[in-house]
């Protein structure tokens, strides 16, 4: 029987190119000549998109100020990092996950399990307006870096926390890469979720990074966790 239900973050509840789009744009006005804000900042933001869309995941600033002619060293490359990362991002829960996540917190115990930067993650959850939904958090930043995903760090606290059992929880997330390896072996049942704006689309050729079913709507884990 299920009773816990653990869900990532990132394009699981949400869709992160929102979150991408937000941050592009905070930096964009960092960088903007306040003279001439709206058109600079426009143009700029366009320069980091076109990287971060066409694949620069890891060097979007640098590509992007080069096509642009501006010059920029380390620090400055520095600065617009944690400026993306700490901004207060503008992203909105969809209906169809509130319905979701409100239906399923009076049937389960529910929880939030995420990687990433601090206080990035933390003002993600804020801007969504989830944390009243979940009896634990646990950003795997706080435990330590080397404990992110596909470390079964996370799912252990989760389950210490809560005082679940693995057989009886369920973990919900979308990126078959690293999400699912851990639950696996400890025995969740894991579900993907494939939205389509995700932005991790990579496919794991092992077994046991696979999850054990797919939805491609938030509004189908009801059902499926009554038949499960």
């Amino acid at each position: 029987m299920i009773t816990t239900v653990v869900f990532d973050l990132d394009d699981t509840l949400y869709d992160e190119i929102e979150y991408c789009k937000s941050g592009f744009a905070t930096v964009a006005e960092f960088l903007s000549n306040p003279a001439t804000a709206p058109a600079e900042m426009r143009r700029i933001f366009e320069a980091f998109w076109e990287q971060f869309s066409t694949g620069n995941r890891t060097k979007t600033f640098n590509a992007a100020l080069d096509k642009l002619g501006m010059s920029y060293n380390d620090k400055l490359i520095g600065e617009l990092i944690e400026v993306y990362r700490q901004h207060k991002p503008k992203i909105t829960l969809p209906q169809d996950s509130r319905d979701a996540i409100c239906e399923l917190s009076t049937k389960y115990t529910l929880a939030l399990l995420t990687d990433g930067f601090l206080p990035g993650q933390q003002l993600k959850v804020q801007a969504l307006g989830i944390e009243k939904y979940f009896k634990a958090i646990v950003y795997t930043e706080q435990l330590g870096r080397k404990y992110w995903k596909p470390s079964p760090a996370g799912f252990e606290k989760i389950i210490e926390t809560l005082g679940a059992r693995p057989e009886n929880t369920v973990y919900i997330a979308d990126n078959e890469k690293k999400d699912f390896i851990a639950p696996n072996k400890l025995g969740f049942l894991t579900i993907q979720i494939l939205r389509p704006a995700r932005i991790h689309t990579s496919v794991c050729e092992e077994p046991e990074g696979r999850a054990q079913h797919i939805i491609r709507q938030i509004s189908q884990l009801s059902g499926l966790l009554e038949a499960l």
